[in-house]
């Protein structure tokens, strides 16, 4: 028997642990803002599809971006339905059923455990250009225990840190925009409409995959769901959060490419760069703003795995609230700390598993990360669409614009994400293969734990 059960006041079910209902909208906007990190996927994600697309990246973004404010009013929708820190699988719980709900848990459960390593990594890496030399694993695993110890203390405490370390990327940015536009070569027409590679004009295949990428550089703005059960009044406020941050999001990311392609001395050189936005800064205003800047883009990635553990440790914590892994493991992640107010076991999960996967090869994390995401696009898609003509999210205080465009529009987008991934025979289907073998085994899971238990799967809303 599967049951829901709401923690409210007369449902007959024990109380759970929940969270206290701490910060406003603009602390929970800077923690999501902080966990999509603008400069990383400037400097991490976009030099491929500048690679690929030249500067047809400039289109890929615009059509990626399309895709994105689809995706961002379903987030919107749901998450002012249930502002719950178990974030999507709740939301697909609660509309397509528990088994959808459990496997869309098991396949966040990888995503959520392997971002940190992955940022982390990637901030030894940064490192390594500006003090060459530096141990990348020991410098990885101290990130994350700094960001592990950062994410056990008060949600108002670490608003505030992550506020300022992202006013330093923020910072960071608007200096490689003005250094783009204070001596503009390329006309910004030319780049749209006559998008060219180093090796001649841009096609619309390059651009196509390009477009791909660019739905994941603009990911994040749905983190906010995370900190819901932190945020006051949480239903009300959320959906405007969300779709804030994703519009903070795409200026962000796209201003200053569109400033560092008009700047360009060298287009094709530029392409060819293996990090042609630290290059430009160099080129542009010297090595001291270059390492400056290279500066900017550590407190930035650091900044995003901070919040990412943060949230992550409150997915787990939902988890354990739900009764999902036994009841040793779960009554343990479900403890909030007596003082900070924080589900510091949760949190302490998150930033063990991440020292572990530091000592993994990289390519191997990124590959059990896979298509999660777009599982978890596609699984929101679904809940919006069927929570709307069964009634689930008729309690949400927001309802998207022009229902049911944006669902429809962005299955359709993630199918052609599908097909363009399962082409790509070295990363792309590795992935995708990896992510059904991960939804394969949440099933089985659900099916033969969960499901007998005489209770049930119990998805509680605190």
């Amino acid at each position: 028997m599967e049951v829901f059960a709401d923690k409210l006041p007369g449902a007959g079910t024990p109380v759970r642990p929940r969270l206290a209902r701490t910060l406003g909208p603009a602390a929970v906007l800077f923690l999501v803002l902080s966990a999509a990190t603008p400069a990383s996927s400037l400097f991490a994600i976009i030099p491929g599809m500048m690679a690929t697309a030249g500067s047809g990246v400039l289109l890929a973004m615009l059509a990626g971006a399309i895709v994105c404010i689809g995706t961002a009013y379903i987030y919107a929708e749901l998450s002012s339905a249930w502002p719950i820190a178990g974030g999507e699988y709740v939301m697909v719980a609660r509309t397509l059923g528990p088994l959808p709900g459990f496997v869309i848990l098991g396949v966040n459960c990888f995503n959520n455990m392997l971002f940190p390593p992955v940022v982390a990594l990637g901030v030894s890496d940064v490192l390594g250009t500006v003090i060459p030399g530096l141990p990348k694993i020991p410098i990885a695993i101290a990130i994350l225990i700094a960001s592990t110890l950062v994410g056990i203390l008060n949600i108002r405490v670490n608003a505030v840190v992550t506020g300022i370390f992202l006013g330093i990327e923020m910072l960071a940015l608007a200096v490689l925009v003005v250094l783009g536009l204070k001596a503009p070569t390329h006309p910004l027409g030319t780049l749209l409409f006559h998008p060219v590679t180093a090796s001649g004009p841009a096609t619309l295949a390059q651009i196509g995959v390009a477009t791909t990428i660019a739905i994941f550089a603009f990911n994040g703005y749905g983190m906010a769901v995370y900190f819901g059960e932190d945020m006051k009044e949480a239903p009300s406020r959320i959906a405007r959060v969300i779709l804030l941050a994703f519009a903070v999001t795409f200026v962000a990311e796209v201003a200053p490419l569109a400033a560092v392609l008009m700047g360009a001395k060298d287009l094709p050189a530029l392409f060819a760069a293996a990090d042609p936005f630290g290059s430009f800064t160099q080129e542009a205003g010297g090595r001291t703003i270059g390492d400056l800047m290279a500066i900017g883009i550590v407190f930035a990635m650091i900044n995003a795995a901070i919040v990412n553990i943060l949230a992550c440790g409150r997915f787990f914590f939902s988890t354990g609230r739900d009764r999902c892994w036994g009841k040793p493991v779960d009554r343990l992640i479900e403890h909030i700390h007596p003082r900070f107010g924080s589900p510091w076991a949760g949190t302490l999960l998150i930033g063990a598993v991440g020292i572990g996967c530091c000592f993994l090869p990289l390519s191997l994390v990124l590959l059990m990360s896979g298509g999660g995401l777009i599982v978890t696009f596609a699984a929101i898609s679904l809940a919006a669409i069927v929570g709307r003509r069964s009634g689930a999210t008729h309690h949400a205080p927001y309802r998207m614009p022009w229902f049911p465009l944006a669902p429809v529009l962005t299955l359709i987008a993630l199918a052609g994400v599908v097909v363009v991934n399962w082409q790509d025979a070295e990363q792309g289907r590795p992935g995708l293969i990896a992510t059904a073998v991960q939804m394969a085994a949440s099933a089985l899971y659900y099916w033969f734990v969960l499901r007998r238990r005489e209770e049930g799967w119990i998805v509680t809303e605190p």
